[in-house]
């Protein structure tokens, strides 16, 4: 986000950068859709199975702000915590995040910071994902100011693993038992596995069909 704003402590303050993170995920769900119409009319085929976005609480931002060493304080929310407004797409495919990332990627009023790729580096808990750290201009009727959105992009296999990871760890307080991290490891693999399997599959029912339109 443009760091020339200024930025005050009252809820009036609150409530502009609240609104603003809100207009960046309609924003970015809208293209997000012309997109997923976009390859059903070039390719008759829709990557998106789903669309979830959410604004962090004011909870969750204090805890992380803290974590990092942060004073609770609207200027440290806005310029530390990138994932206060974020989006996710979920796909049938593995072949599908990569294509849907980079149609986001070419879009020439999105600005891509950074990518974390989880999927071809997971995180040691087993976690999968594609995220992109990007920002959307919300034109307002005296300036344009550029809002920080964090993407996921994941297949559907990967979100059902990261859903119920989120829900054991905060039930253990993010201290599960050993037993249970290296069972969710496990399944991490079983996912990887599903997905390519699938992706297998797929191509092998798109190759049957080419062949007998020939």
């Amino acid at each position: 986000m443009d760091k020339s704003i200024t930025l005050g402590e009252g809820v009036d303050s609150w409530n502009t950068i609240i609104f603003l993170y809100r207009s960046a995920l309609k924003e970015l769900g809208t293209k997000v859709e012309i997109l997923n119409d976009e390859f059903q009319q070039v390719h008759q085929y829709n990557p998106i199975e789903y669309v979830k976005s959410r604004i962090k609480t004011p909870e969750s931002i204090v805890k992380k702000l803290k974590r990092y060493g942060h004073e609770s304080s609207i200027e440290n929310m806005v310029n530390y915590v990138n994932d206060i407004a974020g989006i996710r797409i979920v796909c049938s495919f593995t072949s599908d995040i990569y294509k849907l990332a980079e149609m986001i990627g070419k879009q020439n009023d999105i600005t891509v910071i950074s990518v974390k790729d989880y999927i071809k580096h997971p995180k040691q808990s087993g976690y999968k994902s594609y995220h992109m750290l990007v920002t959307v201009p919300i034109f307002l009727t005296d300036r344009t100011i550029d809002t920080k959105v964090e993407i996921q992009i994941r297949t559907m296999a990967m979100d059902f693993w990261a859903s119920l990871e989120h829900k054991i760890y905060y039930k253990f307080e993010g201290h599960a038992p050993e037993y249970i991290s290296r069972d969710l490891q496990e399944c991490s693999g079983i996912v990887s596995m599903l997905d390519a399997k699938m992706l297998q599959l797929n191509e092998a029912i798109l190759e049957a069909k080419a062949a007998q339109e020939e």
